[in-house]
């Protein structure tokens, strides 16, 4: 089966959002980067997905105006096999990328990116629905702390945790970054055996 990365929203907007901190970003992008590295040197192709949404104008930063639209400062510099931008939470939504993938034969995809309980879960969900396996490698997204309704805090940490119980065995398979790629290289050496 040929799978397929996708680094969704990696990008600077988020650096302008008021919950942006670093606390936890140099390990997301330490995971990350090396989740493109060993795609890139296993030959697996490696999607970006932006996301651009809201005003027109240079205070958004999820506007192209506001020149944010731009893979983050930190990440690896890769060619993508393909770049979708989206303005919905699934990057399969009014993109292209479901097409792409199908005509590409990918039957697995590999997610990874920004932020991990919206549009990272959303995609993942949404991917599953639509027949791909799903590998889910939840060291390589990201998110922050939020508030829930109560006024309590949320840590990044429980939402990730709370992301993979709600996503293994439904919609992905969780993966680190090691057990991801060690998925792709037995199905590289199967595809040559075959």
């Amino acid at each position: 089966m040929k799978s397929c990365l996708i680094v969704i929203d990696a990008q600077e907007s988020f650096r302008h959002r008021p919950f942006f901190t670093e606390q936890g970003l140099p390990a997301y992008l330490a995971a990350q980067n090396a989740l493109i590295a060993g795609c890139v040197a296993g030959g697996v192709p490696v999607v970006r997905v932006l996301h651009r949404e809201g005003p027109a104008v240079p205070a958004n930063p999820f506007s192209a105006e506001s020149g944010q639209v731009r893979p983050l400062a930190g990440l690896a510099g890769f060619d993508a096999a393909a770049t979708f931008t989206k303005s919905r939470h699934s990057a399969l939504v009014g993109t292209g990328l479901e097409v792409w993938l199908t005509q590409q034969g990918i039957g697995r995809l590999i997610v990874s990116g920004i932020r991990t309980e919206q549009c990272c879960e959303t995609t993942s969900r949404h991917a599953f629905d639509l027949g791909w396996q799903v590998d889910f490698v939840t060291d390589a997204t990201h998110t922050w702390d939020m508030v829930q309704p109560d006024g309590q805090p949320l840590a990044a940490t429980d939402i990730k945790a709370r992301t993979a119980t709600v996503l293994q065995g439904r919609f992905a398979t969780l993966c680190t970054v090691d057990e991801a790629l060690a998925r792709c290289a037995s199905e590289a050496a199967t595809g040559a055996a075959a």
